[in-house]
């Protein structure tokens, strides 16, 4: 009679675990499995053309200390006083 009872609470306990588990919030975006968040990407503004572009996919730039990040190349060609070769398309 007692391994019974223990059998019935356990699953008591189980499908109350399961319904608990149910209800907790989902993970949070860019979480892991192993509740490691993934890295986000940051957005970095052309400092020539202001427009805002993933940190990754950006031209980089080293001056000094700072780092700049640029759209395409001519923004950067421009930003670092080099003339534009005429004739590209």
């Amino acid at each position: 009679m007692i391994p019974i009872r223990l059998v019935i609470l356990a699953l008591l306990l189980y499908v109350g675990w399961r319904v608990l588990r149910g209800r907790l919030p989902k993970k949070r975006a860019g979480a892991t499995s192993k509740g490691e968040t993934t890295p986000q990407d940051v957005l970095v503004e052309d400092p020539v053309c202001h427009v805002l572009i993933p940190k990754h996919q950006a031209l980089r730039l080293r001056q000094g200390e700072k780092t700049y990040y640029f759209c395409s190349e001519r923004c950067c060609d421009q930003f670092a006083g080099k003339p534009e070769q005429q004739g590209e398309v």
